[in-house]
């Protein structure tokens, strides 16, 4: 998958609402993932399917469904793989859709503070989906002004649960203006097309022609993170694809992956997951959606 630069993705409601939903069921000849962002919060639930979620810092892989809030203007990808998944639904609104005093009344606190924890994007737990899944669906066959009390018991029943993980443990900052833009798809796209190979700090600094003391402050600013512990990172969330879908050995995995010490892997492994590759792996065959 080949990242480019996030852009501002314009999203236009249907006439006479405010409050965007689509629900996609087929195969798309023409999907194509990209980088991207936009100021109306996202809800998106995909009843099946696998893919690579990649929300600000976070890139996990997933392979049952998923119920994702992304807060606004927090940089994504799509959510799968391919186009060839199950049921997906999005929606999508601006924060102050009801006005800007809306969310300043008590009784509104709740999803007030939803919206700000969605800023570093929250995937919710079985129970959530179990229990307002088929509201969700519904929403695509309301319009107007049920189609606003239905969300607004969607975002309480989500304001108020706690069966919830936030996917960014600090907030993902950003440079929006054009050039870092640019920078960050050239960064990106070399990581994605090459992480199985060791990639210096001299090779990425000259992608996007900067010193390597500049290239390691403006990555640190715009990503939170160092390069050497992003492209790690990266490496370990393939690793996660190939325990779930290949037979390889898990020493295999970690040399395809482009670790060269299997030790530096299983340290790391455990450093992003929580847990070691093998009860990783054991922990997949119990997994349920």
């Amino acid at each position: 998958m080949q990242l480019r630069k996030p852009v501002l993705k314009k999203v236009h409601p249907e006439m006479k609402s405010t409050v965007f939903v689509s629900r996609s069921t087929t195969e798309r000849i023409d999907w194509k993932p990209f980088w991207h962002y936009h100021p109306e919060i996202e809800l998106v639930y995909v009843d099946k399917g696998q893919g690579k979620r990649h929300i600000g810092n976070h890139m996990s892989y997933y392979n049952n469904s998923q119920l994702i809030l992304i807060g606004s203007n927090l940089p994504h990808i799509g959510y799968t793989d391919s186009p060839n998944h199950g049921s997906e639904l999005l929606v999508q609104f601006l924060p102050d859709f009801l006005g800007k005093d809306f969310l300043e009344r008590p009784a509104t606190q709740p999803i007030k503070q939803l919206f700000e924890r969605a800023k570093n994007g929250i995937v919710f737990l079985k129970p959530v989906k179990e229990q307002i899944g088929d509201k969700l669906h519904q929403l695509n066959e309301v319009e107007g002004f049920e189609r606003i009390l239905l969300l607004l018991n969607i975002l309480n029943t989500l304001a108020t649960t706690e069966h919830y993980e936030i996917l960014n443990a600090e907030k993902f900052v950003f440079e929006t203006d054009h050039q870092n833009n640019s920078k960050m798809e050239t960064i990106y796209k070399h990581i994605n097309q090459n992480f199985k190979e060791h990639i210096s700090l001299d090779e990425i600094a000259d992608k996007v022609s900067m010193t390597v003391p500049a290239f390691c402050r403006y990555f640190k600013k715009s990503t939170g993170k160092t390069f050497t512990k992003l492209v790690n990172e990266y490496r370990v969330v393939h690793a996660t694809k190939l325990l779930a879908e290949s037979p390889m050995s898990i020493s295999d995995v970690a040399f395809e992956c482009g670790f060269n010490n299997f030790s530096h892997f299983n340290k790391l492994f455990k450093e992003v997951t929580g847990k070691s590759a093998s009860k990783y792996r054991a922990g997949l065959k119990q997994m349920v959606g």
